[in-house]
């Protein structure tokens, strides 16, 4: 039986991504701005072997599929295309929730080559979340084309998180992403992201608020993420804490991870 969550009304359902603790097998979710070829890379990865549904309460579409690669069977969770994180809308809040919630093994964020500053934006909040990512700089082919050439081992350095350059829809560098995402799931490759350095009035406020909200917080989240979204008046972010001190079990290792609505 698997397990559920008894009150939370903030996690996505995420029950059947959960079923890896067991069987030893990976969640990979992919992230990334419309039109980066996210959903190629997808079907690439995944082929026929897909499922699709709605979010739990949400009109968003919700799309898993699988595929194997050294013995395992990697689950792959397409979020929605979003600019942002911020939960101003629908698709932003289940994307937002189920990185923070879902807390799959690792993150693939999908960035247009031939765009990348206007997709670095998503990228560096992904990794504000979580450090187990790889961006994946797609539509290397069309981003030649305009002569844009995106040094991928100079933009790694700047993240500090692997970078793969593919082109999703000829399947030219996915050999070379799957193995990278494999690496980060068994521990080879530890990435360790640069972190934003906002202005000193933030800082100031974030250092003050960190150690009060350690002890809050549910575990596995940032205090320094909590207190960015606090600080922006995300008002989700205080039931959250609120229902993390009603019933703290629910958050513990296990809890939400394998916790469905």
């Amino acid at each position: 039986m698997k397990p559920t969550c008894r009150s939370c009304r903030h996690c996505p359902d995420v029950q059947e991504y959960h079923e890896h603790p067991a069987s030893g097998n990976p969640i990979v979710a992919l992230a990334g701005n419309p039109n980066t070829g996210k959903t190629t890379l997808f079907n690439a990865l995944t082929g026929n072997n897909q499922h699709t549904g709605n979010w739990p309460g949400k009109t968003v579409l919700r799309t898993t599929g699988r595929f194997n690669f050294r013995g395992k069977t990697f689950t792959v969770v397409d979020l929605p295309g979003t600019y942002s994180l911020h939960s101003n809308s629908a698709d932003e809040q289940v994307a937002r929730d189920y990185l923070v919630f879902g807390r799959p093994d690792m993150t693939v964020v999908v960035v247009d080559a031939s765009c990348l500053e206007r997709n670095l934006n998503l990228v560096l909040q992904v990794l504000e979340i979580t450090s187990q990512a790889v961006v994946c700089v797609n539509l290397i082919d069309e981003a030649a084309r305009k002569q844009i050439a995106v040094d991928l081992s100079r933009l790694s350095q700047e993240l500090g998180v692997p970078v793969a350059g593919t082109v999703a829809r000829t399947g030219k560098g996915l050999p070379e992403l799957v193995m990278t995402v494999d690496d980060i799931c068994t521990g080879r490759i530890v990435p360790a992201p640069k972190r934003v350095v906002y202005d000193q009035e933030i800082e100031a406020e974030v250092q003050r608020m960190e150690p009060s909200l350690r002890s809050y917080v549910p575990k596995g989240l940032s205090p320094r993420w909590m207190a960015l979204r606090l600080l922006e008046g995300d008002q989700t972010m205080l039931q959250i804490i609120r229902d993390h001190n009603a019933a703290p079990d629910l958050f513990e290792a296990g809890g939400l991870r394998n916790a469905s609505v």
